[in-house]
């Protein structure tokens, strides 16, 4: 059971979140936790201010950090031992974070691994709220630190598992924290080298560490706890009339994920996959809803399921005459790429031209200077990607007229439909987007 930053919020939220738990004891469940909502947001300014040597900046930072768990711990429990317990594992965190980014600021050096050390607070300080408050409510809770059965290599700020030594070391860390408990908890999130080096999975990795522990522990189900009714057929911050959707495929959820529906992390899917794993996604402020069922594909109909879309996109067009009929072409181009670590999402090709999205935010200045020694570039800027996303899409008639039909008041700068025909997409203007959105969603799903 993961609960995202908004269910638990507050005190209020937090109250909500163990009487969930609560009616889930006879499944032996494993709560992930994330921060509490803007904590980890409010971490990254901590990490900037010691990145800046602002010393006085940084300990301010950390003591309105420190006195919003206080006011927590406050509201949360009632006088006596374990809000004693509580408001001394809060002080105890955030006095070592103060000595801690005080040490960044007299180095001056700010690293990942020091970055992701300050980051991983948040985690560590919900968690031991949250476990303290479910004992002190009757539920036997066991806690599990995270970094000790997480395991990644590579970037310590988007860390990569090692599924080997996950499900090597879940199933050894969560059994001797259930011994004597009922329930145990454990952070979203964060996790550790193997030498022991702090790392984190990257903005949004609660979901994912929910997953990589559910394929350990080979659990029934990994259930996703957040602030709506499950999986959207379109973003309701920007759609109007937008509908839950009852049951969606482990592919049609990755793609959603992928082409930017916020409900889940991108990678969430895979580790329940590999088990075959049930993913619900739920709403903690409305625990009596359904939600969203992600299930096998045999379990799922064909059609359309969601509308997704990417924002701030640049499109990248390539264009060379000495790519007519020869071999290798392709893969010169895409090593330029993989050589300044872009990431791409979408490729168009034909007998001359390869167009090419990407988020924004990556710097195209060294890729745009190796792809012009043979091929003539230009990036287009102010794009925005819509995504429709269904099972067997391909096979549904009319649908890419009626879609080209309704997008006659914009210019269309790319299609793109994967070989999974999963998902179809276009490149439009960014300033006709919430314009694209509704009327797709009007004539997909106004029924």
């Amino acid at each position: 059971m993961k609960f995202g930053g908004t269910s638990v919020a507050d005190s209020e939220a937090i109250s909500r979140v163990i009487t969930i738990i609560e009616g889930k004891l006879k499944e032996q469940p494993i709560v992930v936790v994330s921060a509490l909502s803007k904590v980890t947001d409010l971490l990254y300014k901590v990490a900037d201010a010691a990145r800046d040597r602002d010393v006085d900046k940084a300990k301010a930072l950390v003591d309105q950090l420190r006195d919003r768990h206080i006011d927590l711990v406050e509201n949360l429990l009632p006088a006596g031992d374990y809000r004693y317990e509580a408001d001394s594992a809060v002080r105890s965190i955030c006095h070592a974070l103060t000595a801690f980014v005080e040490a960044i600021c007299t180095v001056g050096e700010l690293t990942s691994r020091s970055q992701a050390t300050i980051i991983s607070n948040g985690e560590l300080l919900s968690s031991r709220i949250i476990g303290i408050a479910m004992n002190q409510r009757g539920i036997p809770t066991g806690y599990v630190d995270a970094r000790k059965m997480i395991i990644v290599s590579g970037d310590p700020m988007k860390g990569d598992p090692i599924f080997s030594e996950i499900e090597k070391r879940v199933p050894e860390e969560i059994n001797r924290a259930f011994q004597g408990h009922k329930a145990v908890i454990t952070q979203g999130f964060i996790a550790s080298s193997l030498n022991e080096q702090p790392a984190v999975l990257g903005r949004g990795g609660s979901d994912y560490t929910a997953s990589l522990i559910g394929m350990a522990m080979d659990a029934t189900a990994i259930e996703i706890w957040t602030d709506v009714d499950g999986v959207k057929t379109a973003d309701p911050r920007r759609v109007a009339c937008t509908k839950s959707i009852e049951k969606i495929s482990f592919e049609e959820a990755a793609e959603m994920a992928h082409f930017g529906a916020k409900v889940l992390h991108p990678l969430t899917i895979e580790p329940a996959v590999m088990k075959n794993i049930p993913v619900f996604v739920l709403n903690s402020l409305n625990p009596t809803s359904k939600g969203t069922a992600i299930l096998q594909s045999d379990q799922i109909e064909d059609g359309v399921k969601s509308i997704s879309f990417k924002e701030k996109i640049r499109l990248v067009n390539i264009f060379s005459t000495k790519m007519i009929n020869v071999s290798g072409f392709l893969s010169k181009v895409f090593n330029v790429f993989a050589e300044n670590n872009v990431s791409v999402d979408l490729i168009s090709t034909s007998e001359a031209n390869i167009s090419i999205t990407l988020e924004e935010g990556q710097d195209l200045e060294k890729v745009v200077k190796q792809l012009s020694e043979f091929a003539e570039v230009k990036v287009d800027d102010d794009k925005s990607q819509v995504s429709i996303i269904g099972k067997n899409i391909g096979t549904q008639r009319g649908l890419l007229r009626w879609a080209l039909g309704s997008l006659s008041n914009t210019n269309v700068y790319m299609i793109s439909q994967g070989a999974s025909v999963v998902n179809i997409s276009f490149v439009v203007d960014r300033d006709h987007l919430d314009e694209v959105l509704q009327e797709f969603h009007n004539i997909l799903f106004d029924y």
